[in-house]
């Protein structure tokens, strides 16, 4: 059975072991190095300020995937959009893993008040598009050979899922760690 809890400082290298081999055998995220011990901590803490950064545990307390949100763009004019982003472990892929991560966290950003959450998706990643398509997202734009990595340039596809309800008289959105 998956539970799903917040990331901690501690699950770094499990959340790096399952990183790396996307990192090194895939288009699905455009980095070409993987990140340090370091920077990962610190991308965890910096998220944590704001948003949710999950992770799926199995009965063994192993961490099989993580999932996590981040602000889509600096401008307050953004502040009620998200982006979100999820890796399960290639072992996990089809056992239901990213749709509890995902479930999960869309219910708390939810809480938190964001109205739009957004995914960006290298296009030949069909798994993803049909994946964020069963949770809801739509396609809303195709950015056309953005991406450069294996010495091939890649499209990327935008797509959206709206969380809240839009309105003229929005509250602002609910810092994670002010969440109750």
């Amino acid at each position: 059975m998956i539970k799903i809890r917040q990331a901690t400082e501690n699950d770094v290298q499990e959340l790096l072991d399952i990183y790396a081999p996307y990192v090194l055998n895939t288009t699905i995220t455009f980095e070409d190095a993987i990140p340090t011990v370091e920077d990962f901590k610190s991308r965890i803490h910096n998220i944590l300020k704001t948003f949710p950064y999950l992770v799926a545990v199995d009965d063994n307390d192993k961490i099989r995937g993580y999932a996590y949100a981040h602000a889509y763009k600096p401008r307050a004019a953004y502040a009620w959009t998200v982006e979100a982003s999820i890796y399960v472990e290639h072992e996990y892929k089809g056992h239901g893993v990213g749709t509890t991560l995902y479930q999960y966290l869309e219910d708390t950003l939810q809480r938190q008040g964001v109205v739009n959450l957004m995914a960006c998706i290298t296009e030949e990643n069909s798994n993803s598009v049909k994946f964020h398509e069963k949770c809801g997202y739509e396609k809303v734009g195709t950015f056309k050979k953005v991406g450069f990595k294996f010495n091939r340039w890649l499209d990327i596809v935008w797509m959206q899922k709206t969380l809240n309800p839009r309105s003229n008289k929005i509250k602002k959105v609910i810092s994670y760690d002010k969440l109750s």
